[in-house]
């Protein structure tokens, strides 16, 4: 990416093979125990999926997002939220079966615990995949989580088809570790995320993960999030780091943050912008994001964020 302070005249898009779930979200005094029976003090159904989140920040960032998904049918009003924020939907099939859909609990101290049914998410064909790579644009960027069906081979065909491929191994697995993750473009990993695929332990520092990650993938442009301990952009070219502290605010729900992060990481790198800007907006992002209830819902807007900006730049 140039290093650059001003968004670029044209945006090649992102085309994001991403999830869509149905999101059953229960509000809890604590997370719910083995064996126990827990009173909800609210409930609500939105839309959520790690796939349909990242598309929604990022095009409510101002990027250009194409979204590759399928829902069920009995789910289509779910489509309106990603068209509302600005984005394509053209490439989203609705099947005759069940939506994937997640049973998510946050606590009173905006901590989460998610079960997640893949459904339609799981029900790609090889024939689909085909046609949807076929049809991107050659200079546009795949970004895909691991949400959904046949990840290795939509990446292999992106990379055939000339895509820069941006990948969040989220849920992490095993089997992420055999995919070929030394010709992306940019991968985002948590702190969990980071300790399984390098083998360390969650708990491990941010230098020890850092030190890990580049050796273990030389040559890739990596973003570590590590929550209220700031982010990390980690050039796989010439090696070096970059750092932004997170910002401090009350949390109230984290359902999300990391999709709203990725979003606007992507829409600011697409525009152009040098790394320091892409960290600083995505940052600022996430800090909305987790003030409020819900994942989509929780995603703010480009003004919001750059008011937000503003706003702490003026501070001492």
């Amino acid at each position: 990416m140039a290093a650059s302070n001003q968004p670029a005249s044209r945006l090649a898009t992102v085309y994001n093979y991403g999830s869509i779930n149905i999101d059953h979200v229960y509000r809890v005094p604590h997370l719910v125990r083995p064996g126990e029976t827990l009173s909800s003090t609210d409930y609500q159904i939105v839309l959520g999926g790690k796939g349909a989140n990242q598309t929604i920040a990022l095009a409510r960032a101002g990027g250009q997002a194409s979204h590759w998904g399928q829902l069920g049918r009995a789910d289509d009003w779910a489509l309106e939220t990603l068209k509302d924020a600005g984005a394509n939907i053209d490439n989203v099939a609705l099947l005759e079966s069940a939506s994937g859909h997640t049973v998510i609990q946050v606590d009173d101290d905006g901590e989460n615990a998610i079960v997640l049914f893949g459904g339609t998410n799981q029900r790609f064909t090889p024939e689909r995949i085909g046609e949807l790579i076929n049809g991107a644009d050659s200079d546009g960027w795949l970004l895909l989580q691991n949400e959904c069906n046949a990840i290795e081979d939509v990446i292999r065909q992106a990379l055939a088809r000339g895509l820069k491929v941006a990948f969040n191994p989220a849920p992490m697995t095993p089997a992420i570790r055999e995919l070929p993750l030394s010709e992306l473009s940019l991968l985002f990993v948590n702190r969990g995320e980071a300790a399984a695929l390098v083998e360390l332990e969650e708990d491990s520092d941010a230098d020890t993960l850092i030190e890990a990650l580049q050796t273990a993938l030389p040559g890739v442009n990596i973003v570590l999030t590590l929550g209220s301990e700031g982010a990390w952009r980690l050039d796989g070219e010439r090696g070096d780091t970059l750092y932004q502290p997170a910002r401090p605010v009350q949390a109230v729900d984290t359902t999300g943050a990391g999709d709203t992060f990725i979003g606007y990481y992507m829409a600011a790198l697409q525009a152009g912008f040098d790394d320091t800007t892409c960290l600083e907006r995505a940052t600022a992002a996430a800090a909305l994001a987790v003030q409020r209830a819900g994942a989509a819902t929780g995603i703010p807007t480009v003004e919001e964020v750059e008011t937000f900006l503003q706003v702490a730049a003026r501070q001492p």
